[in-house]
């Protein structure tokens, strides 16, 4: 596995027993925002050892050693003025020279609903939180790169009935409109990349898959997904920035 991938699988290590279904709400919500605030962390981390180092939240995330559990002391996410409104931004790169750079924001859904047995009733609430998101960054910081990653449930690729798709294939459907934004000036609303994430969040061996929005077929490794990033950093900030060896470093 990739430095990336170790990191989010120490984050996904570090938190609690999963509850169920079942489980309360409150119990539900909190650990929705301990995984967020996980993944958060450890893309964090991953950035920062990319050369971006000024990347918040400056949470400290030490992978696990074999056999061991991951120490993780969260941070919090950063607050940032938006065209439409400040918003809070889980992952953000940003400089005094620049403003907001790059952003990532980490959405989660964790548990089927009683009634349906499948995981669909959040991904419209979820869609909504996230648009927003990129068009008030957009609208204020139209050059910054916008990443989203949906974290699903491992069980939402396999929740489809006779009468309507899986929860995974309907996220690739409703969110592939506003992925691929190459050109500052193009929609707000738009994310340079939005991934997919399926996710196992088991305490003593998790697992995770991710792909990109608008290809269901294919898994990407989070690696390359977090080169594309960079890439496109280095292209929008051609005086300042350019990738070598995967690492975001002065331009020459």
């Amino acid at each position: 596995m990739s430095e990336i991938d170790d990191l989010l699988m120490a984050g996904l290590k570090a938190l609690p027993a999963k509850p169920g279904d079942d489980a309360k709400q409150s119990e539900k919500k909190r650990y929705s925002e301990e995984m967020s605030e996980g993944v958060a962390a450890a893309f964090a981390q991953g950035l920062r050892n990319r050369n971006l180092r000024e990347t918040m939240p400056a949470a400290a995330l030490v992978p696990a050693k074999a056999g061991g559990k991951a120490l993780q002391k969260r941070g919090s996410e950063r607050r940032m003025s938006g065209g439409l409104g400040a918003k809070n931004v889980d992952v953000t790169f940003s400089t005094g020279e620049s403003g907001l750079i790059l952003s990532i924001s980490v959405k989660t859904i964790n548990f089927a609903d009683q009634k349906t047995g499948n995981y669909q009733k959040n991904l419209t609430n979820r869609r909504g939180d996230t648009l927003f998101e990129s068009t008030t960054l957009h609208r204020r910081f139209p050059y910054a790169v916008m990443a989203g990653f949906m974290f699903l449930d491992r069980r939402a690729a396999a929740d489809q009935t006779a009468k309507r798709k899986s929860t995974f294939a309907n996220t690739h459907t409703r969110l592939r409109t506003f992925t691929g934004r190459d050109d500052p000036a193009g929609r707000p609303e738009q994310y340079e990349r939005l991934y997919v994430v399926l996710v196992e969040a088991s305490v003593s061996t998790p697992w995770f898959e991710a792909y990109r929005i608008g290809d269901p077929k294919t898994p990407i490794s989070l690696e390359d997904a977090f080169g594309e990033l960079l890439e496109i950093v280095a292209e929008r900030n051609p005086d300042f920035y350019e990738v070598v060896d995967g690492k975001l470093e002065k331009a020459t």
